[in-house]
């Protein structure tokens, strides 16, 4: 079929109202911009300029970036700094002593120094740089996994849980004879907490779960599962992905034993995450890559092994990417994580508000008024209409959402629904976007809905 031709909204119809330059510096103080009284109200609009991809027209549309839960845009901040690194100290790290090299490794560590504090952790030495967070759940995995777990002991999941938090413990539990257990939700798609009680026992080793849903958006209640697991000698893993980068994280008060995160959620580069984890248990894991940097002595037929985080960094790492990891941490912490979590509050109940008006759309996931609330996303379907087609047609109106099961294909078969598409906003997103969003999608089912044959 073809579309009509004026099927596509004025360029002139989205405004950008109110659009202003919005200096960001490590010298700000979070009492500077928590004292402002239209800081969190305007953000969106405030710090737009300080992401420069979205200044364009996608299909002759001013861009809409809808697609946050699965990457975040860039800060100039951070890439001036990555520039910076390229352009001006790019070396290897820990293995040099001329200045290239010694700044390199300077900024390396202080970088894992920030991501640290801006988790709270009691010592960067419970902050592992990987690849990702998936990298990080694996490491969980094939250390403290393959070295604890034994025949018949419980690990307890969920069937919300990102691909990342179920394939590596799926590896695991054949390897050990472990068994997987899964708590189902609510009426309203939470994490059922009266079920976790029952699958949690003397059995269960391990509790690993998300902190917020990237499907649902729901929001897990830490401090009751931590108490529930921890009644049990069970350890607490989170997959933070979608909460570190929306709200404040302390993982001394949190209740979890590891927290993985990827950074490209959150603000900064692809290619590089963390696994934060309690030192001492840390201290009790096994390499699980060999090579070097995570050595202390190499012999002919046998090594010793260098204290975390190095023991579990094997070769050259990600050097530029973690030193971006920083950035967006000081990018972040200038503006409030309190400030970044209230904002996105108000844009995301009014995104799912407007978004529950829109006739024939089923929202999955708790409403904003739910225990816990729920995250600045929609995961939704609409009667008759593919997630990918609707995603489609938005696209070629400069909307990106994202299309598909977003790695959560148990929990769509769970849902009854192949796929969903999903609309995730970020401290760059508007209200007016938010508006322009839900006209263009009532327009698309209209379309869709003219359609010969359409049911």
């Amino acid at each position: 079929f073809s579309l009509p031709k004026n099927f596509f909204r004025n360029k002139k119809s989205v405004r950008r109202i109110g659009i202003t330059s919005y200096e960001v510096s490590n010298s700000q103080k979070n009492v500077e911009l928590s004292d402002s009284t239209t800081l969190w109200k305007n953000m969106g609009k405030n710090l737009r300029n300080e992401f420069p991809i979205l200044d364009q027209e996608v299909h002759e549309q001013p861009l809409i970036y809808f697609d946050n839960a699965a990457t975040s845009q860039k800060p100039l901040a951070v890439l001036n700094k990555l520039e910076e690194y390229y352009k001006g100290y790019n070396s290897n790290v820990h293995r040099g002593v001329h200045s290239l090299s010694a700044r390199a490794t300077t900024e390396y560590e202080e970088a894992r120094q920030k991501v640290a504090s801006f988790v709270n952790a009691s010592t960067w030495k419970e902050v592992v740089f990987t690849r990702n967070a998936s990298e990080a759940l694996n490491l969980v995995a094939y250390t403290w996994g393959m070295q604890n777990l034994k025949p018949g002991d419980e690990i307890v999941l969920s069937v919300l849980e990102h691909h990342s938090n179920l394939v590596p413990w799926q590896i695991v539990a054949q390897k050990t004879g472990a068994v997987l257990k899964h708590v189902g939700l609510t009426e309203d798609e939470r994490i059922d907490m009266e079920h976790l009680r029952t699958l949690v026992g003397p059995r269960t080793k391990l509790v690993s779960l998300a902190h917020i849903s990237n499907t649902l958006g729901c929001v897990l209640p830490v401090d009751e599962v931590s108490e529930l697991a921890h009644s049990h000698g069970a350890l607490l893993l989170l997959d933070a992905c979608q909460s570190v980068p929306h709200m404040k994280i302390d993982v001394q008060s949190l209740g979890a034993d590891f927290i993985v995160a990827s950074g490209h959620k959150m603000c900064a580069p692809t290619g590089i995450g963390f696994l934060w984890g309690r030192y001492d248990l840390l201290e009790t894991l096994d390499p699980w890559m060999g090579g070097g940097e995570m050595i202390q002595d190499v012999f002919l037929d046998h090594s010793t092994y260098a204290d975390p985080p190095a023991r579990f960094e094997a070769g050259t790492p990600a050097i530029g990417e973690a030193i971006g990891l920083g950035a967006a941490c000081d990018f972040l912490t200038s503006l409030g994580m309190d400030n970044v979590h209230h904002y996105e509050q108000q844009i995301g109940d009014y995104l799912y508000q407007e978004l529950a008006k829109v006739e024939g759309v089923r929202i999955f996931g708790p409403k904003p008024d739910a225990p816990g609330g729920r995250a600045a996303l929609c995961s939704f379907h609409v009667d008759g209409i593919h997630a990918t087609d609707l995603s489609m047609i938005l696209d070629q109106k400069g909307i990106a959402i994202r299309s598909g099961h977003h790695c959560t294909q148990p929990l769509h078969h769970y849902l009854g629904v192949n796929a969903s598409a999903r609309a995730s906003l970020y401290i760059y997103n508007s209200k007016d976007e938010v508006d322009a969003f839900i006209s263009n999608l009532i327009e698309v089912i209209e379309f869709f809905k003219d359609i010969e044959g359409f049911e």
